[in-house]
């Protein structure tokens, strides 16, 4: 009776906030809420307080340890690959269960694994300290673990007394999303504060963006984490809410469905029984996204100046066939929304109104033979290298489309603007799997479009360019035998 009592309280509070912060607006939100959001989420979103204290123990423990060795040289190397190995190993990260023995597995294999490449360097290089790092390694496992310990205790204690958490907007309203509401108020020791109930299905009939709702409760009450939890089966007002909570900055958790047999892994959280993961909606934001647009501009302009006589015969045959200009601009959407001017070889006969609404396919007519060529082996494309320099696209991301066929497949997918959060490529994972052209189907093309944004890498980009550059040499090599 009194848990009953209890959930049935947790239930009309999480009501009256929802009402209060969760739909007052059925507008966009305007340029000065999404700056009070940046604004917000700069001062709420730095480096965790849980993170630095980690790291803090971590580098105590090793002034500890070299204080310990007769060879503080190979100490300190030594030292040095245990703290690389344990930062690899994720020890120095944000959670909400904070037990010790979640990740005293995973510290003893990264410590062991430091340990056997600074004992590795020291034979290469003929140093005879091994014993010296092997004393430091253990003075250091000692202390280190002792400190992180004591630095979950005291992080729990803070939770759970001094209100020391996350400020939370649950998104979904039905039976998963209040449970979790009131998990949360019962168990602040996970770190989560929730403060705001938002329906994202009853956001979206109001908006078409379905998002004012949950822009609006963030800025009221400078949330920093959103846990999705919507049980209706919908996924699409999920991802519309996961992109715009990442855009203001939240921590973005998501109960996946048919939770109950979801395994723990390295991205999985526990909210007591509910697994919650932790997603990566926007890769732009991770240092690596910066070293992708150093390689496009690199591999553009040696491209570019290597290709130049292939350039100038393609542009030489083009200009013989159709007699018109070479170049063929075109208005394309690109990350955003934002519209630019796309380059390409022409390779059919048609203006560019009648080109900006049509399809082209295979066998149309107003295609000829050094348009098929090109457009077989994608010299047509070879031109948006230039693109890629300006920054308007990337080598690899989601192809970029024509304005009103853009708005006709966002009206038709609701999953198909969320590929607009990344920059467009040159090429990209559904052309690789064979959905290229206009006879292939665009939800296939949008999905592969956001598996590829949800798992990218710069080893993932590289297999896609391989992948390309291997289909080229293909069809050219095809076309050469016929």
């Amino acid at each position: 009776m009194t848990d009953e009592w209890f959930r049935h309280g947790v239930r009309e509070r999480a009501l009256r906030v929802r009402g209060a912060g969760g739909t007052r607006s059925q507008g966009r939100p305007t340029a000065a809420t999404a700056a009070s959001s940046r604004a917000a989420a700069s001062i709420d979103h730095r480096v965790p307080t849980l993170v630095v204290l980690l790291l803090l123990a971590d580098l105590a423990a090793a002034a500890v340890a070299l204080s310990w060795t007769t060879h503080v040289r190979s100490g300190a190397c030594a030292l040095a690959c245990v703290l690389v190995f344990r930062a690899g190993f994720r020890l120095y990260r944000p959670r909400l269960r904070l037990s010790y023995a979640d990740d005293l597995g995973r510290a003893l294999v990264a410590t062991a694994m430091g340990f056997a490449a600074a004992v590795a360097g020291a034979v290469v290089l003929g140093v005879p300290h091994v014993r010296a790092i092997a004393v430091t390694t253990l003075v250091f496992l000692a202390v280190g673990e002792a400190g992180r310990a004591f630095v979950l205790v005291l992080a729990r204690r803070a939770r759970r007394e001094a209100g020391r958490g996350m400020r939370t907007v649950v998104v979904g309203s039905g039976d998963l999303g209040l449970d979790l509401f009131s998990t949360m108020l019962a168990h602040p020791e996970f770190g989560l504060r929730p403060v705001a109930v938002v329906d994202p299905i009853r956001s979206a009939s109001r908006d078409p963006a379905g998002s004012s709702s949950l822009a609006d409760a963030v800025t009221e009450h400078r949330a920093q984490a959103v846990v999705l939890a919507q049980d209706d089966g919908c996924s699409v007002p999920l991802l519309d809410a996961a992109i715009v909570a990442d855009g203001l900055g939240c921590a973005v958790l998501l109960l996946p469905r048919a939770f109950e047999i979801h395994h723990d892994a390295s991205d999985v959280e526990r909210l007591r029984s509910y697994p919650l993961v932790r997603l990566r909606v926007d890769p732009t934001r991770r240092p690596s996204w910066r070293i992708k647009r150093l390689t496009d501009v690199v591999i553009a302009a040696v491209s570019l100046l290597v290709l130049l006589p292939l350039l100038g015969l393609v542009a030489l045959a083009v200009r013989l066939e159709c007699g018109g200009p070479v170049l063929f601009r075109q208005w394309r959407v690109g990350r955003g929304g934002r519209s630019f001017r796309l380059l390409k070889f022409t390779s059919l006969r048609a203006s560019d109104e009648e080109a900006a609404s049509t399809w082209s396919v295979d066998g149309d007519p107003r295609i000829g033979p050094v348009g098929r060529i090109i457009r077989g082996t994608s010299l047509d494309e070879l031109p948006q290298l230039w693109n890629v320099l300006r920054g308007d696209m990337s080598l690899v991301g989601p192809r970029p489309e024509r304005p009103a066929f853009a708005e006709q497949f966002s009206a038709d997918l609701g999953h198909y603007g969320a590929r607009h959060r990344v920059p467009v490529g040159l090429t990209g994972l559904a052309q690789v799997h064979g959905l290229r052209g206009g006879d292939t189907s665009i939800a296939d093309r949008a999905r592969y479009d956001n598996y590829y944004i949800a798992s990218w890498s710069l080893w993932l980009d590289l297999r896609i360019l391989a992948t390309t550059l291997a289909e080229v040499v293909r069809h050219a090599r095809d076309g050469m035998s016929r």
